[in-house]
């Protein structure tokens, strides 16, 4: 009843945080409430088999509650189900004769139709682009619940090379507007001038006329702090003709502003309304940022003028255990987590991203590529990521709606995400060259049998003359990709110019020569780091950075030596499911800096070597026998093959994070640091200090025959000794589980939530990662579970359940409050070890 309720109170009024003008009186007659409660949902699986209906609440994701399956899943998409889901609420809504309504969906994944009170409203098929409807003409007069059916048809469970998840899997709105309104994404607020001393900010307002006559207005754009306080006002007056619409523009000041920066992101709010006979019949409210942007050439990226590196990863937009329905909280814990490892900017891959993530970005201080389209005129091979090798029903995307949908759905995301200050690249594309044969043919990596070499990691073949002759000669096909790049690039220019059109490009020599290049600001370098200087050398006016890059110490190297390089986007932030073909029971890929349940794993902590100033250290070991190391003839660990880091792809070399090993095995340890010196030691006795620079790799090394106790390292800056100290024990026999929580108070809203850690610990608590149990969580209290998780890829076990078989001795439990108020108590339990408990307190949502 939660959204009843808040339906009742907001009649007549819309809330908002800020507090506007008294100059006019409300009278708002707009409602705009969450959409998300109340539902009920039935699935229909592959088999024809129907489950019966129960209730849930959005955003919901129907796929990531099944079981893995590797006979009727598909590795592209995590081997979980598709089907066909039918969600329905009723909900009562009167208009009145000055009034219409909208439902306004963030995300249906996929091939949507809306059904109000029987009859078909629409058809939505991409999955990932914001869409609404206009609800007014197919509401009940009468004073009678309304019905809304909503039926998704993910039958094509192997349509993406990636986990999408199914469903409604994120927010809905139901809003209600005068018929004299701003329309829907009908704001656009920018900074297209900005000093020390004052920012201009643009804003542009649609307003539309559903009445049959005239009508004069007034439109008010106010300006807040995040005080509270108003630091700007405009008003316009405006006279506007029945059914006709109307595009002003405001310019404001605000003096002395507060700049939008990575490490402060300042945000300001614009409310803008419009004003009848001095009343207030409708208002938007729109979160904004004062920040420039620039690209250039030979200098790179500036951000307010500063020149500084993008340190960016590229993430999917599932969450692990909750699929693609991520609450708020378990983003803020990963995004938080990269923050401090100096990330900077995430690139969405490869789909639009959700209204809430974004607004997490604002917020955080991260710099966003927001990208459409993963395929374009042609399909991909979802199962093998390059172009369509055979006709399958289950793989058939979003290329059989390409041709009918992508302007409306490329133009929907800019209009709804454009006024985050988070973004400064739209993308309008992900290595679509693989679908386009002739582009591939023309580089000469392929088809030619003379070449030899390594694509990643050698020049182009062909100069750019040849691959020229190639385009000319090579076979027309259907579709041109210069042609569709250009038609995308203009689209996303008649709607925002203020930021950076640029594409994920895998073959960029060819695509340089081939128009598609011509279309972009910016051009993306997908694993072409080795081509940096081929780009600059033959394009000098055309920025290019990497869009897609291993994350290993070579890449940002090669930043690093480059000004004209403005950083890159690492492959990937976070472990994510899919892209496994043939992988069982390796349901997902493991290139992230954090695995699937947050874990930071040993490239985490090499990067954050990288990207931080703050001195850093981190231990792992590995047996010599399963390292990628031997012994020189001074005893030293070197690469068995040498320079081999030089080429390491996505992938880190296996490591562990503990000391346990026979006695006196021999063992490599190394120590990822910023330090110029760092001094290892074994139960206080040194081991030798050595210098960063005498590890071309970036990985301080030491040869260890295996004794139990505590390895410990300390770091040295300019030879003075840092407070940054790490150390690793021999751990004993398991003994108990140890829970640890990150938030303790919850409120009762439905939406907050709580990461809970298991980690099984020996008498002394020194955590046990080289054994695992099964571990089954005990909650006492109103919460929901939303999953369990160990992190690993390989994990297929259930994640909605309270029972999960740990790895590195480690798990994690997801708890989502309610409605309700209470006091929760979690435990853990395992066959042999000591109960672990924690509690949690759910307070009431308005506290």
């Amino acid at each position: 009843m939660k959204n009843y309720l808040l339906y009742f109170v907001l009649i007549g009024s819309l809330f908002t945080s800020c507090n506007t003008s008294n100059q006019s009186q409300k009278d708002l007659t707009q409602i705009s409430t969450d959409f998300n409660f109340d539902w009920q949902f039935q699935l229909i699986d592959t088999t024809g088999h129907t489950a019966e209906w129960k209730d849930v609440r959005l955003p919901h994701d129907w796929s990531v509650e099944a079981s893995f399956d590797s006979i009727n899943g598909e590795g592209a998409t995590g081997y979980l189900p598709g089907g066909t889901g039918l969600y329905k609420k009723t909900f009562p809504l009167q208009l009145k004769p000055d009034e219409k309504a909208y439902v306004l969906f963030d995300g249906v994944y996929n091939n949507s139709e809306v059904i109000l009170n029987g009859e078909k409203v629409g058809f939505h098929p991409y999955g990932y682009s914001p869409f609404y409807f206009d609800i007014s003409s197919y509401l009940k007069s009468e004073k009678d619940s309304n019905l809304i059916e909503i039926k998704v048809d993910r039958t094509r469970y192997a349509d993406s090379r990636w986990y999408t998840g199914s469903g409604i899997y994120r927010d809905v709105k139901l809003l209600v507007k005068n018929k004299l309104h701003i329309p829907i994404w009908g704001v656009f607020v920018n900074t297209p001038i900005i000093d020390d001393n004052r920012a201009e900010v643009s804003v542009s307002v649609e307003i539309e006329n559903d009445f049959s006559k005239d009508k004069k207005v007034d439109v008010r754009t106010e300006i807040y702090n995040e005080d509270g306080k108003k630091v700007s006002d405009k008003t316009i007056n405006l006279a506007i003709l029945g059914n006709e619409n109307s595009q002003e523009q405001l310019s404001l000041t605000i003096e002395k502003p507060n700049l939008w920066k990575v490490d402060n992101p300042y945000l300001y709010k614009a409310v803008t309304s419009v004003v009848e006979d001095g009343k207030i019949i409708d208002q938007e409210v729109t979160v904004f940022g004062v920040r420039s942007i620039r690209f250039d050439a030979n200098e790179g990226f500036f951000l307010n003028g500063e020149n500084m590196k993008i340190k960016g990863v590229c993430l999917h937009h599932d969450g692990g255990m909750v699929g693609a329905a991520v609450p708020d909280d378990v983003w803020r814990r990963r995004l938080t987590k990269l923050k401090k490892a100096g990330c900077n900017a995430i690139r969405i891959s490869h789909n639009p991203g959700s209204e809430a993530f974004l607004n997490l970005c604002d917020e955080m201080g991260f710099l966003v590529q927001d990208e459409f389209f993963d395929e374009w005129d042609n399909p991909k091979d979802k199962r093998k990521n390059m172009n369509e090798q055979s006709v399958d029903y289950v793989t058939r995307g979003y290329t059989e709606h390409f041709q009918e949908w992508a302007e409306k759905d490329l133009k929907n995301t800019i209009l709804a995400h454009r006024n985050h200050p988070s973004i400064i690249q739209w993308s309008i594309g992900n290595e679509i060259e693989w679908t386009y044969p002739r582009n591939a043919d023309a580089t000469g990596f392929f088809n030619n049998m003379g070449w030899q070499g390594n694509y990643f990691f050698s020049e182009p073949p062909f100069t750019p003359e040849q691959i020229k002759e190639q385009l000319k000669t090579l076979p027309k096909e259907k579709y041109d990709i210069g042609k569709t790049a250009q038609k995308l690039a203009k689209w996303t220019k008649e709607l925002d110019t203020t930021r950076y059109v640029t594409a994920n490009c895998i073959l960029p020599s060819a695509s340089h020569l081939s128009g598609y290049t011509d279309a972009l600001d910016v051009v993306g370098y997908s694993y072409r780091r080795v081509i940096y200087d081929y780009g600059h050398k033959n394009y000098p006016n055309k920025v290019i950075m990497g869009t897609e890059n291993l994350p290993q110490w070579h890449e940002w190297k090669a930043v690093m030596e480059r000004p004209f390089i403005s950083g890159l986007f690492l492959w990937t932030g976070i472990d994510y499911m899919g892209e496994s073909n043939g992988g069982w029971p390796k349901k997902g890929t493991n290139s992230g800096l954090l695995n699937s349940a947050g874990f930071e794993k040993t490239s985490y902590h090499m990067m954050k070597t990288l990207w931080n100033d703050t001195p850093h250290l981190y231990i792992t070991t590995q047996s010599l026998d399963k390292s990628i190391y031997k012994l020189n003839n001074s005893g030293e660990p070197v690469e068995k093959k040498k320079d081999a880091w030089k080429e390491a792809l996505w992938f880190w070399h296996d490591t562990n994070e503990y000391w346990n090993y026979k006695a006196n095995e021999p063992t490599v340890v190394e120590v990822y640091s910023n330090c110029d010196e760092v001094e290892l030691f074994l139960n206080d006795t040194s081991l030798g200090r050595k210098k960063l620079d005498d590890f071309a790799d970036h990985i301080y090394k030491w040869s260890v025959p295996f004794a139990e106790g505590q390895l410990k390292a300390e770091g040295y800056i300019e030879e003075k000794k840092v407070d940054a100290i790490v150390e690793i024990k021999t751990a004993k026999e398991p003994a108990s589980i140890q829970l640890s929580v990150g938030k303790t108070e919850l409120r009762a809203n439905a939406y907050d939530a709580a990461h809970i850690i298991a980690q099984i610990v020996d008498k002394e608590g020194n955590p046990v990662r080289h054994l695992n149990s099964e571990i089954t969580f005990t909650i006492k209290g109103d919460v929901k579970l939303l999953g369990v998780d160990n992190g690993s890829e390989r994990n297929v076990q259930d994640f909605q359940s309270n029972k999960i078989v740990t790895d590195q001795g480690r798990a994690l439990l997801i708890v989502q409050s309610n409605l309700k108020a209470d006091n929760v108590t979690i435990s853990a339990t395992s066959e042999g070890l000591k109960t672990g408990e924690v509690t949690l307190k759910i307070i009431p949502a308005d506290k």
